[in-house]
């Protein structure tokens, strides 16, 4: 059974929702986003304690904090190269920002090999299903497009404004993925 909950999150942000299996986070996405169709909204609302452990990682991290703990998650159908790119996400501090272009040269690194495509890259970015926790939105391209938020670019530039990156190094795109 899948469950979900509701997330009021501060002006300047949309509000949220989360799904459960009734012990993990499954996803965490803000409403309306253009991938919402990916995340499960026609079940059952029901309180849980890792919906109350989410609200709570929310509230720290909503007041200008990087929360201590991370709720325990489960991502399905994660293969192994979506599990190098959530694992490296996972890896950029509060506050800072990697490429597309970064990641794929981290994995052809790691894997010994000449190149890795930065499209599958943002495709597997794009495909996560729990966002900021597994930090999707501090991946920008490379000549600072913020570019590839399911999220929505409004979210995608509060987010990174939040957490006090430079803005000045960013742009939004006028045509894209990203809008």
């Amino acid at each position: 059974m899948i469950y979900k909950w509701y997330y009021k999150t501060p002006e300047g942000f949309d509000n949220m929702y989360m799904n459960s299996d009734g012990e993990y986070l499954t996803d965490l996405w803000f409403v309306g986003s253009r991938n919402a169709s990916k995340h499960i909204v026609d079940c059952q609302g029901k309180e849980l304690p890792i919906f109350k452990e989410t609200c709570q990682w929310l509230d720290i991290y909503f007041s200008g904090e990087n929360p201590d703990f991370t709720p325990k998650y489960k991502i399905n159908n994660l293969t192994p190269f979506r599990k190098e790119v959530s694992d490296i996400m996972n890896s950029i501090p509060f506050g800072s920002t990697l490429t597309y272009k970064d990641i794929s040269k981290m994995i052809a690194e790691k894997r010994g090999i000449k190149k890795m495509s930065s499209q599958a890259v943002g495709g597997a970015v794009g495909w996560n299903p729990i966002c900021i926790i597994i930090p999707c939105h501090r991946v920008v391209g490379s000549n600072g497009s913020l570019t590839g938020y399911g999220g929505g670019i409004k979210n995608k530039v509060a987010l990174l404004k939040h957490e006090q990156n430079d803005m000045s190094k960013f742009f939004i795109p006028k045509k894209g993925t990203a809008l």
